[in-house]
């Protein structure tokens, strides 16, 4: 990370606890290029009245550098409503500034990098949308909270991968149309009785995890557990030890005895989990989202500074997608 900034005495005195935490993810020799930049973050953003929310697949010098709340993106969304501030900075990708603009249309949200998309949320218009629910009328739209504003605003109640199965039986129909992750509606359809009319939409990280690799892995640590993000291919699941949301993954690490763990899903979680689990052993390969590493730390300073990349949505698209979360928050997480 290239930069004008100084590692000053003072800073390296201010950042040694938190770089004696996060040593094992950033090499000591890169510490004084990365840590000027968590310094003058964390400074500006009391200085400007700005909460930053930070998701579970940022970088540890994001997750734990600058973050004041973290979590996933409907959590974030949810706590950062209750926040005091009336600025919102969030790391993570466009859909769950979204939900966080939702969440909290009275504050300004800022989105450092608005390139940070995602696979799952492109793959569906409202247009698509639409045009399911005029080619199966009558039947009702469970969407999946990384969907867009657009498409949150033409669904009737929204879910996460923790609470899907929940959502559905919730509506007591026979029949629902469940949007877009084509995975994960195979994941909930195995859990329930309720006919899943799905879209093709697939995380571009989650599916490429194969079953193969976790046999080759399992070859090489006989004592391995495999905890998986529902979001995976079937076969995958199939061959893991467990399966749920971000939140449910790390209350897994939390209670398990198990001393290798590979966690299929995003490489930072790891990264983040094991600082908080430093006697078990993450195996890894796993995969990088291109998305989430847009946000940095020099984005952040800089969208701080110039107090720009504030997320825009209609009212009427506030209103409609709120309704959609609102009903699911009732239903319970």
């Amino acid at each position: 990370m290239s930069s004008d900034l100084k590692f000053t005495s003072e800073i390296k005195d201010k950042t040694a606890e938190l770089y004696k935490k996060i040593e094992g993810t950033i090499p000591k020799i890169e510490w004084p290029t990365v840590a000027p930049y968590i310094y003058e973050i964390n400074k500006l953003k009391k200085e400007k009245g700005v909460t930053i929310l930070a998701h579970n697949y940022q970088a540890p010098e994001i997750y734990y550098g600058v973050a004041d709340i973290v979590g996933d993106s409907l959590g974030l969304a949810i706590d950062g409503d209750k926040v005091k501030t009336d600025k919102i900075l969030m790391c993570g990708v466009h859909f769950m500034a979204e939900t966080a603009k939702i969440m909290s249309p009275e504050k300004k949200v800022i989105l450092p990098d608005f390139s940070a998309g995602c696979s799952l949320a492109e793959s569906i218009t409202a247009e698509d949308v639409r045009k399911l629910k005029k080619d199966n009328p009558g039947i009702p739209v469970v969407t999946y909270v990384n969907t867009s504003a657009d498409v949150k605003a033409e669904t009737d109640i929204c879910c996460t991968s923790a609470n899907a199965v929940k959502i559905i039986e919730s509506l007591n129909v026979d029949k629902v149309i469940f949007l877009p992750d084509e995975y994960l509606a195979k994941y909930v359809a195995s859990k329930t009785d309720v006919k899943i009319i799905s879209w093709k939409g697939k995380c571009e990280v989650h599916e490429q995890f194969t079953d193969t690799e976790i046999i080759e892995l399992r070859k090489k640590y006989p004592n391995l557990k495999v905890v998986s993000h529902p979001e995976c291919p079937p076969e995958v699941i199939s061959a893991s030890d467990y399966t749920g949301s971000t939140g449910s993954m790390i209350n897994y690490v939390k209670n398990t005895d198990a001393k290798d763990i590979f966690l299929v899903t995003e490489c930072s979680m790891s990264d983040n989990i094991q600082i908080e689990n430093p006697n078990i052993n993450f195996v890894k390969p796993c995969n990088l989202c291109p998305h989430m590493k847009k946000i940095t730390l020099h984005g952040i300073l800089k969208s701080l500074k110039g107090e720009n990349n504030y997320i825009e949505i209609d009212k009427k698209i506030i209103q409609k997608a709120r309704g959609a979360i609102e009903k699911m928050i009732a239903v319970g997480r």
